[in-house]
């Protein structure tokens, strides 16, 4: 009975023909919220639909996914030989996560290989702070953002910029390649490090502007030259927080084209211990831009080919620093 209701509802909610407006099950639920907050069993990829195909958004450093060679921007056509066209991103979550330790075989297509590759990830626990934050040798400060968590993500990112203001940096590289997103307010408190009392982003409802998020506080980092790196990756809170910076200009932005999602969910929390995450609204930059579908292209495009990634190289990242230098 319980599987043909929630049936019902998915079906129902689906029927909207909004990829990001999604009915979640009390487990499905519990599996999100783990995973906003980076504590879930699996390989450590978040996924998004891209022309009706599941997509790999990004990768979490250190993550089975990673280590196996799965990047930003590969199709999953095929999960332990099942084929996953016409698949929701939460039935590919369900398939794909596991019990730590058990394996999960998964085909990819790669826009630059002529052939798909086949690939076994051994599932395990995955941790992963969302901010983490390092000082070169020259004095300039790197912050990379995975996600924009309600608990760590803005005490970690005041933390680097408390640190970085007291070793008097001089410039700042902020990593946001491969963050998904997450809670709005907290991209906008991590921009408040930035700037102050300046708009982040504006809401609206059919057209009419619902709803302006500005920054407050003590803009620890006003002034300090900063450079932003986004990609494919870069999708929804992390756009945001480019989009601003860029658009106040904060920081000028370094990489690829990001992904493209201009659009606000809610999660409504349901009796049954099931949630809603619906869209509300649309989100547009300072500069009035909404970048569904087009996404942000950087002011200095730089990108990452598959046998950088396979040396271990970053040119963007070395374009970055050179740029601060």
């Amino acid at each position: 009975k319980q599987k043909l209701i929630d049936g019902a509802k998915k079906g129902m909610v689906d029927s909207i023909g909004d990829p990001y407006t999604v009915y979640f099950t009390a487990s499905e639920a519990k599996e999100f919220l783990n995973d906003l907050e980076g504590t879930f069993e699996g390989i450590g990829a978040e996924l998004g639909k891209r022309d009706s195909t599941l997509t790999v958004i990004s990768t979490i450093d250190g993550s089975p996914a990673r280590s196996a060679g799965i990047m930003g921007g590969d199709f999953i056509v095929r999960v332990n030989d099942e084929d996953t066209t016409g698949w929701s991103v939460e039935q590919a979550v369900k398939k794909i996560r596991g019990q730590k330790g058990t394996t999960v075989k998964l085909t990819i297509v790669r826009k630059s290989l002529d052939k798909p590759l086949e690939l076994s990830v051994v599932r395990d626990t995955i941790t992963d702070p969302s901010v983490k934050s390092e000082v070169t040798s020259d004095n300039i400060g790197i912050m990379r953002i995975t996600r924009f968590g309600q608990s760590d993500t803005v005490t970690l990112a005041r933390a680097a910029a408390q640190d970085f203001k007291a070793k008097g940096v001089k410039g700042i590289v902020l990593d946001l390649r491969g963050n998904g997103g997450g809670y709005l307010q907290s991209a906008v408190e991590v921009a408040s490090l930035w700037m102050r009392d300046k708009v982040v982003v504006t809401e609206r409802t059919g057209g009419k502007v619902t709803d302006t998020l500005r920054t407050s506080g003590d803009a620890v980092l006003a002034g300090v030259p900063t450079i932003v790196l986004v990609n494919g990756g870069s999708a929804s809170a992390s756009e945001i927080l480019a989009g601003a910076l860029s658009d106040n200009n904060a920081a000028k932005l370094v990489g690829e084209k990001t992904f493209g999602k201009g659009v606000v969910q809610d999660v409504k929390q349901l009796g049954d211990g099931g949630s809603l995450k619906v869209t509300i609204a649309s989100w547009y930059t300072p500069n009035g831009k909404n970048i569904s579908k087009e996404g942000i292209t950087p002011q200095t495009v730089v990108p990452l080919s598959d046998a950088d990634f396979a040396a271990g190289r970053d040119p963007q990242k070395d374009k970055a620093l050179e740029l601060l230098r």
